[in-house]
């Protein structure tokens, strides 16, 4: 993998009226491949998921895919308009979470850019937080 971009990370989860905020900056990858983005990074062990690799997959403005690779894996889809069970691997043991977007907004091009999304996870229905995340790339020096 060729690691010429900056990806700054910051997620944010609101659960129960309060939030918690983390920033990771990172040398990845960012290719466009059909009309779509793949941003690609190396889980270190400050995320908790040392020797996987995530990709965030944006196809436009209405789908988001995260998708882990290595001993950890997990795979969140989010989309606009539509509710998605989805595996997550914890490092304790797996879950199978709900996932629906309430915003996607996508600002990349070939040379970088932005996008924006927040969604909600729930188990069995019962809403567990909302998370935004807003991922900016850009080629390093």
């Amino acid at each position: 993998m060729k690691e010429d971009y900056l990806i700054t990370i910051h997620g944010t989860m609101e659960q129960n009226g309060e939030s918690d905020s983390i920033k990771l900056m990172t040398r990845g990858s960012f290719v466009r491949k059909g009309g779509n983005f793949f941003i690609t990074y190396k889980e270190t062990e400050a995320t908790g998921y040392q020797g996987c690799v995530t990709t965030v997959k944006v196809e436009g403005s209405h789908k988001v895919s995260m998708l882990r690779f290595g001993p950890t894996p997990s795979q969140l889809v989010i989309e606009k308009g539509r509710r998605h069970v989805c595996h997550y691997e914890t490092g304790v043991g797996s879950l199978s979470l709900g996932v629906a977007a309430d915003v996607i907004d996508s600002h990349l091009s070939e040379e970088g850019g932005r996008v924006r999304f927040s969604y909600l996870l729930d188990v069995d229905a019962s809403s567990v937080s909302r998370n935004i995340v807003d991922i900016t790339v850009k080629p390093a020096d």
